[in-house]
């Protein structure tokens, strides 16, 4: 690769699935489909939300925030990845890289703590319903979503600036698919325990403290629901928060499963299994995108008449 003075670094060799072509052209149509359904999934979402009057509610303003953050989460690393597939030149140019690095952790952050604030929205709803409309006013919940995007856009400029700073040697090949931030700091020949330290600041705050206010906020949600005399009341009172939750689930499972499970450089096929991980690394980048409106639409009644409503007017339109 290209360097000058031997010391700035002006492109990275993303290995990705390199030395596996027939896998390459499998997964190239797998993610390829995978990303049109994001794109109709998250961009129907987003159209009935603003089209539909019944929707202009806090919770539904979040859902439209929520996938155009999907939206462009997975615009920032699949159309490389698709174009990788395909091509022999496996590269991406320093700023390319950095511009990467810095939309796919802000995004990441922003999902994190906007799924903070979705909890604590389904907590007044459901807790406090009398007093929602007050609690939940535009004048709240606006803040709180520009305030999402705001802390993911403040964490990643600041955790890129500090890795794009860090001198690379050689070695610059990413073990990865796209430039992901920790496979980037990897590469650097130079002390990165202050990087490390950052991340595991930015980890605790941006990822670890919204996760906590989604099991206080669901844990004050169960025992409201509890509570309910009837049995259709409990049900009606779940239903409200059942997609949120199992987006969730999903979201913060899949986290749990990639860096609990065991690591594969401890196993005698190393190089297999590090094809794995990163094939599960990159199917959690779109498989939660591709989920999140296919479980709104399934299990959310307002959605599926709002897209009902939608479809009719289209056809009774011609």
């Amino acid at each position: 690769m290209e360097w000058e003075n031997q010391t700035i670094l002006v492109e990275f060799f993303l290995k990705g699935l390199s030395g596996y072509p027939r896998l390459e052209l499998l997964f190239f149509v797998l993610i390829l489909i995978m990303y049109v359904v994001i794109l109709l999934g998250n961009g129907t979402l987003i159209l009935i939300s603003i089209l539909d009057s019944h929707l202009h509610t806090p919770m539904y303003f979040f859902l439209g925030n929520l996938s155009f953050l999907d939206i462009c989460y997975t615009t920032t690393s699949i159309p490389s990845t698709l174009v990788s597939f395909l091509s022999e030149r496996k590269t991406i140019s320093f700023s390319g890289c950095t511009v990467q690095m810095f939309l796919g952790l802000a995004m990441g952050t922003t999902e994190c703590v906007l799924l903070g604030m979705m909890a604590f929205d389904r907590y007044v709803a459901i807790c406090y319903p009398l007093r929602y409309p007050v609690i939940m006013s535009k004048d709240s919940f606006v803040p709180m979503a520009a305030g999402s995007w705001i802390t993911g856009v403040i964490n990643s400029a600041v955790q890129t600036v500090f890795v794009v700073r860090l001198p690379f040697c050689r070695n610059n090949v990413i073990n990865h698919f796209s430039c992901e931030i920790l496979a980037v700091m990897k590469l650097a020949c130079a002390d990165i325990s202050g990087n490390e330290f950052i991340m595991l600041v930015a980890t605790t705050l941006f990822t670890l403290m919204p996760l906590l206010l989604i099991v206080i906020s669901y844990s004050l949600i169960i025992s409201s629901i509890l509570k309910i005399p009837t049995s259709e009341g409990r049900s009606k009172a779940f239903s409200t928060c059942s997609a949120h939750l199992t987006v969730v689930i999903i979201f913060y499972g899949t986290i749990l499963f990639m860096y609990m499970k065991p690591k594969s450089k401890e196993t005698l096929n190393s190089d297999d299994l590090d094809a794995t991980d990163k094939l599960i690394s990159m199917f959690y980048g779109v498989m939660t995108p591709m989920m999140n409106p296919i479980i709104y639409s399934l299990r959310n009644k307002d959605v599926k008449e709002a897209m009902k409503h939608l479809f009719n007017r289209r056809l009774f339109s011609k």
